[in-house]
Parts: structure tokens; C-alpha cells; sequence
């Protein structure tokens, strides 16, 4: 099944969803309030952006990467994650920016309390630093793996799997240790922004836990 069959399957299960919610058959009536459904249309927008960017970044950042890296020889994974990266961040990006439009537009900020501006600034810092991966650290990090790729392929390593031949090369040859230290230092600030991204988002699954009448 092609990715435009899953996404179309997708779109049709919301749809019916829609048609078919109390709103819709008038169980709660509302006068036919054209600005009471566009709070419901933003609420939904906001729910669904918010959960598939946490549940994004909970696969990639927790299992998928994990997983890839101790079964994939290295250069492989390398060149999957550059290839995946900008697609991840992207989507994620996306998915944030629709949360703080719709977020914002259900709180204005005259009228929102405290904690609802919290949370807007929380749903903000998640977007930025998503927006700082795709854009600067997340290329840099793409550029700095190539760079490695082409002196470890020189030393005859990287289709292996974990870091063992690396290290041990590294040891004797100082343009890999150099590259080493580059790749890990800008390797981590993508990780830093995405752990801080991560963790924004998270803030927010509380504050949506106690508006949730179940």
C-alpha cells in the first residue's frame, strides 16, 4: 500500500468522523453558531498536529533511531537519517506551527489566563527549536556525517555496526578524531534542540490531560 493510499485511508476515517459527530446531527445545539464550529474545526486541528508531532518525535527520537542504529551497519544508518531527518523535522514543524495558529486563535492573549499563555509559549519553544534543527543544526549535522563518511572509507570502517572500529582508529589517526569531535559537538546541539522540542511538547500533554472530561 503506497503512502498516497494510507493518507487518503487517513483522511476518509477523519471525514466520517465528522460527519458523523453529536455537532453535526445538532446533539448539541448551538443555534447553528458558525463561530462555535470553527472553535470545534480548530480544536480539532490542534489535537490531531499536536498528537502526530509527540508521537513523532516520541518513535524517532526514542525507538526507531535506536533501533536502526544497533541493527544498521553505520554508513547505512548515516545515510538513512540524512534522508530522514528533513522529512522528520518537517513534519513536525508543520504539525507545530497549525498547534500554535490554532492554540493562539482559541486563546487570545488579552483574555487567556496564565497558564493558557504558558502553554502558548511552551507550543512556540517546540516549533522553534524544531525550526532551528530543520533549518541549521540538522544540515550541518548531515554535511559533518559526509565529511566523516569519506575519511572513515579511507581507513576501510564504517560498514560496520556500533562505534568499536571507529574509536579504535581514531586512536592513531588524528583527522578522524578531529571529524569525531566536530561531528559530536554539532550532533549534539541537533539533539539538544530535539530533546528540548520533545520536552515542550510533553509540557503540553499535561496541560490537554486536564481539559480531557472522560
Amino acid at each position: 500500500m503506497g503512502w498516497l493510499t494510507r493518507f487518503l485511508g487517513a483522511v476518509a476515517f477523519l471525514a466520517v468522523g465528522v460527519i458523523f459527530s453529536p455537532e453535526t446531527f445538532g446533539s448539541k445545539s448551538d443555534g447553528g453558531n458558525s463561530s462555535s464550529k470553527l472553535a470545534i474545526y480548530l480544536k480539532l486541528a490542534h489535537l490531531l498536529c499536536y498528537s502526530t508531532a509527540f508521537g513523532t518525535a516520541l518513535w524517532v527520537t526514542f525507538i526507531a533511531g535506536i533501533i536502526m542504529f544497533k541493527n544498521l551497519p553505520r554508513h547505512q544508518f548515516g545515510s538513512l537519517q540524512s534522508k530522514m531527518f528533513p522529512a522528520y523535522f518537517s513534519m513536525v514543524g508543520i504539525c507545530c506551527a497549525v498547534s500554535v495558529g490554532s492554540f493562539a486563535y482559541l486563546h487570545p492573549w488579552k483574555s487567556s489566563s496564565t497558564a493558557d499563555k504558558y502553554q502558548l509559549g511552551f507550543l512556540l519553544s517546540a516549533f522553534a527549536f524544531n525550526l532551528a534543527n530543520l533549518l541549521v543544526f540538522s544540515p550541518m549535522t548531515i554535511e559533518m556525517m559526509k565529511q566523516r563518511h569519506e575519511v572513515e572509507r579511507g581507513s576501510n570502517i564504517g560498514d560496520e555496526v556500533g562505534w568499536s572500529k571507529n574509536v579504535e582508529v581514531a586512536k592513531v589517526n588524528p583527522k578522524l578524531k578531529a571529524m569525531n569531535k566536530k561531528f559530536g559537538m554539532i550532533h549534539g546541539l541537533s539533539s539538544l534542540a530535539n530533546i528540548m522540542s520533545f520536552g515542550s511538547l510533553a509540557i503540553h500533554s499535561w496541560y490537554l490531560a486536564g481539559k480531557l472530561n472522560l
